[in-house]
């Protein structure tokens, strides 16, 4: 016979999460922005040390163990050596409810930085068999830290919380070096995601377009596929004096890097953005010979998936085509394993948080889609996901003046961290209490 407190139990258990009280809400996110700018000094201290020692993809050790360190010692469920070096960390909720993911990269670039902070990396690797340097030149590391942030933030309330929250600390977003695996395909191979399996996941980036105090979002293709390209022109040396004895590479290969580019907006829909590039071609070792071969490398961008399929089939049939009708030969290969799909918001989910980004930041912009890629896409592709922009822009510098990311001089305003971890820690929140 049961008794009547494990009936009670039972039925809190099988109970379907319903909205939060209104009251309730309130007071929590009250709570959470109290929480929030207590962990101000933390924050900061902990994306300096960070930016202070980057390190490369897939060698993230020294940033793992402290992330690790962390979410351990609030009492998170910590699993470490996820995809290499990631980790991460469960929150479980005092009251049931749906599971929602946060995520942050962790990894750094081969950049040798020039913003003379004192707090600059002066760390050296080793990069495809170069000695280079390595700086946080994108920012991953201030996304870490705002997510360690929202960690403590989340933490404190979790007997209140009705769910659980995922804290997902990635390595490899920039791409793991030649010959390895790594990023979030990676993750999601190893079963990162599925004790519990998140109903939704959010992201966010930094980034210098923006000023300190804006938050940027866009539902649907957000950010572009990105597929590497290698296409190898074969002809048949001859003397340059005499072309026509032989089978002229080079020519055939300008041809196709301009057939190429004509693709977009003339064999696809104009009003889907795409881009075709050719970054580097390599050829012919003297001014009079003309060589056997050439070899074109780029990338193709999509902001569509369906349209992404169909560059790939138009750039196979224009470089085929091209180098026949001179005599030549063409082989394409495209890199749709190591490639990153599109970047896909759920508009239903977008809807549904954009009030939620309205009461956190002073400035909420539609941006426009991106022709960059991120690794995000991977989740999104199996879970509900919103990637945001967060702005890091001094209010006294002129867009036109700030340094890109990716650049050696890249700066993140620190001022715009707080709300970084005021937005990761409503969007959990208001996801968890306020039904669909």
């Amino acid at each position: 016979m049961r008794t009547v407190p494990a009936l009670l139990a039972l039925a809190w258990l099988a109970a379907p999460p319903t909205a939060f009280g209104q009251e309730d809400q309130e007071t929590l996110r009250r709570d959470l922005d109290t929480r929030a700018a207590a962990m101000e000094a933390r924050v900061l201290a902990l994306r300096r040390d960070i930016h202070r020692h980057p390190e490369l993809s897939n060698r993230e050790i020294r940033t793992a163990q402290l992330v690790a360190q962390e979410l351990e010692q609030l009492g998170l469920e910590v699993r470490s050596g996820v995809a290499h070096t990631g980790v991460v960390g469960v929150l479980r909720g005092g009251l049931p409810g749906p599971v929602v993911a946060l995520r942050a990269d962790m990894d750094a670039l081969p950049v040798t930085e020039e913003t003379g902070l004192p707090f600059a990396s002066m760390q050296r690797a080793e990069w495809l068999g170069r000695d280079v340097g390595v700086m946080h030149a994108c920012g991953h590391d201030a996304h870490t830290a705002m997510l360690l942030g929202a960690a403590h933030v989340l933490a404190a309330v979790r007997d209140q919380l009705p769910g659980t929250v995922v804290f997902v600390f990635q390595p490899a977003e920039e791409r793991p070096p030649p010959g390895e695996d790594g990023g979030a395909q990676l993750l999601l191979r190893e079963g990162g995601l599925d004790a519990p399996r998140p109903d939704a996941i959010f992201a966010l980036h930094v980034v210098p377009e923006y000023p300190v105090g804006t938050l940027a979002w866009r539902a649907g293709g957000a950010m572009a596929s990105s597929d590497r390209m290698r296409i190898v022109v074969h002809g048949r040396q001859t003397h340059a004096a005499k072309p026509w004895e032989g089978i002229d590479p080079i020519a055939a290969a300008s041809r196709i890097v301009l057939g190429l580019q004509a693709i977009p907006g003339r064999q696809t829909d104009a009003r889907k953005p795409a881009v075709v590039s050719i970054g580097a071609i390599h050829g012919g070792v003297r001014n009079n010979i003309i060589p056997d071969q050439v070899e074109l490398l780029g990338t193709i961008r999509s902001l569509d998936p369906e349209q992404r399929l169909e560059l790939h089939e138009r750039v196979r049939r224009t470089a085929t085509a091209l180098a026949e009708s001179s005599g030549a030969r063409a082989e394409v290969e495209i890199d749709v394993a190591r490639g990153y799909p599109v970047t896909w918001n759920d508009p239903e989910l977008a809807r549904r948080m954009l009030p939620t980004l309205e009461r956190v930041a002073p400035v909420v912009v539609e941006a426009p889609p991106r022709t960059g890629a991120e690794d995000f896409a991977f989740y999104a592709q199996q879970i509900p996901g919103l990637y945001l922009w967060l702005g890091v822009r001094s209010p006294d510098l002129d867009a036109a003046d700030a340094a890109p990311n990716h650049s050696p001089r890249f700066l993140v305003d620190e001022d715009a961290l707080p709300l970084g971890v005021r937005t990761l820690s409503h969007l959990a929140l208001d996801y968890l209490t306020t039904a669909p």
